[in-house]
């Protein structure tokens, strides 16, 4: 759809109807507007097999090596390959989008979710998730690059505040972010935690490099109950509230 299509669409809503859009309708579905032809989306986990809509063991999911494990084969076709098959199983559920990949890095003891993650070194991290991303976004479902950004520990990760220098976050954290970006990428997810003093749902780095320097035009959505305010996260370029309502 081009912008002048997409324009005229957005003026059949008022205001009202446009800022319902900004949140989810459930924990996993966002809202939809019959008015315009826009459908719910269903919104999955995640980095090794896809859940559904649904927390129960009877709908079961195949499951895929841990993506630390595939960082280790350095085989970025087979990532490709993988990522197919993401896309069939989410297709098989009925999602729209997988949540993953995750490309945050091994850089800390403390993050207890390295195993959703793909390696210490950002080079490696980069290409490994774009070649994922390749491969379930060319099946007609959108992916989904996490947690942005520097969100590399599970103790108090809804409150830490990662501090560093304007060169480490660009050479290593922001690097694998910026290759999904590059390879197309849907959504990326703003990340629990703060940087620099500044929680990521309503951070500067949302707008810059995000979609200004890297040309990102795709969806910006908050990890499940990061979004802390309103207006702030609004004006940082936050796109979805999730979860709703």
């Amino acid at each position: 759809m081009n912008d002048e299509a997409l324009g005229r669409l957005l003026r059949e809503l008022d205001l009202e109807r446009k800022v319902r859009l900004l949140t989810g309708a459930t924990t996993w579905r966002t809202a939809g507007e019959e008015s315009v032809g826009l459908r719910r989306m269903l919104l999955s986990d995640g980095p090794a097999g896809v859940r559904g809509d649904a927390w129960d063991e009877r709908r079961t999911s195949a499951v895929l090596p841990c993506a630390s494990a595939l960082a280790a084969t350095w085989d970025e076709g087979l990532a490709e390959r993988l990522g197919g098959l993401l896309a069939a199983e989410a297709a098989r559920k009925g999602a729209d989008v997988v949540l993953a990949p995750t490309l945050n890095l091994h850089r800390s003891p403390l993050g207890g979710r390295h195993f959703e993650c793909f390696s210490e070194d950002p080079e490696l991290t980069g290409r490994t998730g774009a070649a994922l991303i390749r491969g379930i976004q060319a099946h007609g479902v959108a992916a989904t690059a996490k947690h942005y950004v520097a969100n590399d520990s599970e103790t108090d990760r809804l409150t830490v505040d990662v501090r560093l220098s304007e060169r480490a976050l660009r050479e290593v954290y922001l690097a694998p972010f910026e290759a999904a970006v590059r390879a197309g990428i849907r959504l990326v997810m703003a990340a629990y935690n703060s940087v620099n003093g500044t929680t990521m749902t309503a951070g500067e780095l949302l707008a810059d490099p995000l979609k200004t320097e890297w040309g990102f035009d795709g969806v910006v959505v908050s990890d499940w109950g990061a979004a802390r305010s309103t207006e702030a996260t609004a004006r940082a370029a936050l796109d979805l509230v999730m979860p709703g309502p």
